[in-house]
Order: structure tokens, then C-alpha cells, then sequence
């Protein structure tokens, strides 16, 4: 192994050895407990509801179809909003200037987040998705195909997000200003059928959802779980798994380019001045 290959795979070693612990952590912590819980309590609760109603001219469970788009949003969810918050934390704490003050530390706490994340996603979807095959007996999951499409757009969905979360996360000065994030997230997610079949809604707002991950996530999930004749309610009559992938890939592509220039960027001008400035307005707003 090179001498500059090397100290790359410790500090990945390390990363990937810091998210478990860091992951483990989170299962006894109660406010992330809480924060598993809480969301999936509320959207089981929203499909029991809702799967008395079906979905526009077919006789299929409204409530089965919004279980797979929930958690395609669950997808984006964690890497778009979750990476920011913890990179903003992270950022105010000191966590980041004591990364960046030791070598490859940069790209071993990356290497770590991205485990962390990617755990707390799969956990936050299985949380969803266990009850929900209890609730809803018309999920086709007893087909290889199934699973290996879940597989696929939850990697390649991870992939899209999470970079983009890391430059949103480069751009905020502070965790209170995360409410920049999450309201444009919400209205995403209201016009990217999730709750509701996005056939139903305007035109521009179609266009408009399709240009960002929330309703490809949401697509592809339905494309895993629900019956193949269900794709007639889609736009274009079909599953579109090849634009899933290259607007999913276009994402993923665009937020790998952009996040380390953002990252170096941001890692650059922290130092110990600027992270106490950070801790006395915190501590002055707690006050």
C-alpha cells in the first residue's frame, strides 16, 4: 500500500469505527430515541387511517400506497435534513475544529457521519416498514425483484441526499437556523405525492417535483412494494426506473462535486475564535 494511501485507510478505519459508536450511542440516548419514535408512531397512525380510502379509480388501499412513499421521504429525510443538523452541531460544538486539527481528520469525521446517517436511515425506514407489512397485506415484497429495487434506491437515494445535506449543513451558521432547511423540505414532500397521488396536482407542480430527490425516493419505494399494476396511477403509466436512476445519479453526481469544495471551504475558516464566538451567542441566547 502507498505511503499516501495509507494514512487515508486509517482515517476511513476510524471513521467507520467512530459511526457505530456514535450509532450505538443514539439507541440509548432518549431525545434520539424520541426522535425515532415519535415521526414513525405519527405516520403509522396516519396510514391506519387512511387505509379505509383508496386511491383515485382503482380500488387499492390509500394507505399502502403512502407506506412506500414515507419511506422514500424517510430516505431524503435523514440525508438531507439529518446530515445538516448534526454537521450544523457539530460545527458550533468544536467537533469539527478538533477533526480538522488532526491529520486526514477531515475525511475520517465524514467517512463517520456517513455511517452514523446511513444507520439512523435504515433504522428510521425498518422502524416504518416492519409494522407496516403487519398493517397492509397488499405490499408484493414475496418477490426477490422487490427487495433488490428497495435496495438500490435506498443506496443510490443515500447517495443523492446526503452530500447535498453536508453543503446545506457547510452554509448554516447555526442550528437554529435548520428551520431554512425544513421548510422547503415540507413543501416538497406535500407536492411530491407522498401522502397522495401526484397525478392529482397541477402540471407545474409535477414538473416542479420532479426536479428534486423526494419524488423519485417516493417512486422508486412504490416500484419496490406495491403491486405491478399500480403503475397506472403513476405519471406516464410506468415506474420509470432508468429516470429514477439518472435524476437520482444527476444528484448524486452534482452533491459529491459540490460538497467537498463546500466542506474545505467551511473547514477553513473555523478556529478556536470563531467556535467560542459561536458558544457565547448560544449561551447568551440560552440566558
Amino acid at each position: 500500500m502507498s505511503p499516501t494511501v495509507r494514512p487515508l485507510v486509517v482515517a476511513a478505519r476510524a471513521g467507520l469505527s467512530r459511526g457505530r459508536i456514535e450509532l450505538r450511542q443514539s439507541l440509548t440516548h432518549s431525545e434520539t430515541l424520541w426522535g425515532y419514535l415519535f415521526p414513525t408512531v405519527i405516520l403509522l397512525v396516519v396510514m391506519f387511517f387512511l387505509r379505509g380510502a383508496t386511491v383515485p379509480g382503482t380500488e387499492f388501499s390509500l394507505g399502502a400506497q403512502t407506506l412506500p412513499s414515507t419511506l422514500g421521504m424517510t430516505v431524503a429525510f435523514g440525508g438531507l435534513v439529518t446530515t445538516a443538523s448534526i454537521l450544523t452541531v457539530e460545527r458550533e460544538d468544536g467537533t469539527l475544529l478538533r477533526a480538522k486539527a488532526t491529520p486526514n481528520g477531515m475525511f475520517g469525521y465524514l467517512i463517520s457521519k456517513i455511517a452514523l446517517v446511513s444507520g439512523m436511515t435504515l433504522i428510521s425506514v425498518a422502524l416504518l416498514l416492519v409494522p407496516g407489512l403487519f398493517l397492509f397485506d397488499a405490499l408484493a415484497l414475496d418477490r426477490t425483484a422487490a427487495w433488490l429495487t428497495l435496495a438500490w434506491v435506498m443506496l443510490v437515494g443515500m447517495v443523492a441526499t446526503m452530500p447535498v445535506g453536508a453543503v446545506f449543513g457547510s452554509l448554516l451558521s447555526n442550528p437554529r437556523n435548520m428551520g431554512l432547511i425544513m421548510l422547503p423540505m415540507m413543501g416538497l414532500i406535500a407536492t411530491s405525492g407522498i401522502f397522495y397521488p401526484i397525478t392529482v396536482l397541477p402540471g407545474w407542480v409535477q414538473a416542479v417535483a420532479q426536479v428534486f430527490p423526494i419524488y423519485w425516493l417516493g417512486l422508486g419505494m412504490r416500484s419496490a412494494l406495491l403491486p405491478e399494476a399500480m403503475a397506472a396511477v403513476e405519471l406516464g403509466d410506468s415506474w420509470r426506473h432508468l429516470e429514477t436512476l439518472l435524476v437520482l445519479g444527476g444528484w448524486a453526481v452534482a452533491g459529491l462535486m459540490l460538497a467537498p469544495v463546500v466542506l474545505r471551504r467551511m473547514a477553513r475558516r473555523e478556529s478556536g475564535s470563531s467556535v467560542a464566538a459561536r458558544r457565547e451567542k448560544a449561551m447568551q441566547r440560552v440566558t
